[in-house]
């Protein structure tokens, strides 16, 4: 009789453990988080990750709203508003990219001052996250990325690198740059900035067209880097059509399988990569453990990046890429 006594109030209170879990998991945070377009390569790669990590987030009661850039011709201003739009929503907290900081910092301390938690990723660095009050920064930090990007310009051969700049004013993207010219400079080399109407970024004719022209008129330059693996590829059209493929040293910020097929080919020296897939992934899951839980990293920042992918990864980061991941 004791113990089935027992046995039955330990069946009761698992009972109410499972009720109390149930009540817990349909109560769970709602996460809100702005990023690019997802038909923008590097974009996908973080929805991929943000959509991986919905799984966690809806298996502890909660969801998930990604609210995208419809174009990058007022990067900041959108982004500012989106950031507003997801304040009016009530999240649990809100993850975004701080890319241009005039535009964008008075919307984050609106969030704030709502009493909504903020998460940076991908843009914004750990030294604006601590100024902003932010949980963390998950990414890359962009001045190193073009350091190292100028570095490895420098280490093989490149003494006169252009950095093509289709979004200009966006200030990690000008931080790539000034890193790429003060890497290159370390070897003895130099670099400038080549900034072209944001309305070029996603023309690919208005890309080549540029670099095309450019690369003409100054023959001492053996060395190209794009902001973008979509950038890269129109680079590489316009260095063909200029005749100047096998002179012509080509980077990229950022990746996709064309851009991964010419390193493997011989005909792009590099891409700095800074893991997309895991920014998207970690800014969400990172966020539904702080709002449900109070869980926060004892690391900040939380770096994906940066890393070279050359010919002597190439392997390997094709698999990845192949299955999504990279």
């Amino acid at each position: 009789m004791k113990h089935t006594t027992l046995f039955l109030r330990a069946m009761a209170t698992a009972a109410v453990l499972a009720l109390s879990t149930t009540a817990v998991l349909a109560d769970g945070a709602n996460i809100a988080i702005i990023g690019g377009k997802t038909d923008d390569p590097f974009f996908a790669k973080i929805k991929k990750g943000v959509d991986d990590a919905a799984l966690v987030v809806k298996a502890h009661g909660g969801s998930v709203n990604y609210l995208q850039l419809q174009t990058y011709d007022n990067i900041g201003g959108d982004a500012a508003n989106l950031i507003r739009t997801a304040i009016g929503q009530h999240p649990g907290v809100i993850a975004a990219p701080n890319w241009v900081p005039g535009s964008e910092d008075e919307a984050y301390k609106a969030a704030t001052a709502a009493g909504i938690p903020v998460m940076l990723y991908n843009s914004g660095g750990a030294d604006k996250a601590k100024e902003l009050g932010a949980i963390n920064y998950i990414g890359n930090e962009e001045y190193p990325a073009g350091l190292a990007g100028g570095e490895y310009f420098g280490t093989h051969g490149a003494k006169n690198v252009i950095c093509v700049n289709t979004v200009p004013g966006a200030e990690n993207l000008e931080s790539r740059c000034k890193g790429v010219a003060d890497g290159i400079a370390k070897q003895g080399g130099a670099s400038k900035e080549l900034p072209l109407p944001s309305s070029s970024f996603g023309n690919p004719t208005a890309v080549a067209e540029a670099i095309k022209a450019t690369l003409l008129k100054d023959s001492t330059i053996d060395g190209v880097v794009a902001i973008s693996a979509a950038d890269g590829n129109s680079l590489a059209n316009g260095i063909q059509q200029a005749g100047l493929t096998d002179k012509i040293k080509l980077g990229s910020f950022d990746m996709d399988e064309t851009n991964l097929d010419r390193i493997k080919a011989g005909t792009q020296l590099f891409a700095i990569d800074q893991q997309p897939w895991l920014q998207g992934f970690l800014a969400v899951t990172l966020a539904d453990a702080y709002a449900n839980y109070g869980l926060k990293s004892a690391t900040a920042p939380i770096l994906t990046g940066p890393g070279i992918v050359d010919a002597s990864n190439i392997d390997t980061v094709i698999a990845g890429s192949k299955a999504g991941y990279r």
